[in-house]
């Protein structure tokens, strides 16, 4: 038995709230266990110029942690991103952009923000997870104006994730896990 009660196979609580922002074309508030984070899709009518002219359109993730989504304030990222949050900026937008026909979105982009608001394991399964609500209702958005045709929806995603403590696997690590774990990965 874990610390918060949970079998090994256990996932901690969930709840995602959408439309939680009153500007963004999609949005969602993602809790998972204690782990909270802010998910925020802008829709642009515009490429990354090196997509110009291919007929394709663009999805991408930004992540950020916020100062006191942590035990300890963390510092902000304002002279470069750290390794870590690019690689998270990296995953988030490759598994969202599996989610979408990129050539039925058009010249298109959508930025899916996420930003931690409270910390406690998980955070990128969280913003992937979170991210794809904002990143569908966004899409609906567009499909509703008339911008794309609904085959912009490809197949939903959403992440957790896995790891070895003590030599026990267990789903859906907490940080205290997470900080501990032989090995942990996220699916």
């Amino acid at each position: 038995m874990r610390a918060d009660g949970r079998a090994g196979d256990g996932l901690r609580a969930v709840a995602i709230t959408p439309n939680c922002l009153d500007y963004a074309e999609g949005s969602a508030l993602i809790t998972w266990g204690r782990t909270r984070v802010l998910c925020a899709a802008t829709v642009e009518a515009s490429l990354p110029a090196w997509l110009e002219g291919r007929g394709s359109g663009w999805v991408t993730g930004e992540y950020a942690m916020l100062p006191r989504s942590t035990t300890t304030r963390t510092q902000r990222e304002t002279r470069g991103l750290s390794g870590r949050t690019q690689e998270i900026r990296r995953l988030i937008g490759r598994a969202l952009r599996a989610s979408v026909n990129l050539e039925a979105l058009a010249e298109h982009t959508i930025i899916v923000d996420c930003d931690v608001i409270q910390a406690d394991g998980g955070t990128r399964v969280a913003s992937i997870t979170g991210g794809f609500v904002a990143l569908a209702l966004a899409l609906r958005h567009l499909v509703d104006g008339g911008f794309v045709d609904k085959k912009v929806f490809g197949a939903p995603v959403a992440a957790v994730s896995v790891g070895l403590v003590d030599g026990e696997p267990l789903l859906d690590l907490s940080y205290e896990e997470d900080s501990r774990a032989d090995v942990d990965f996220n699916v």
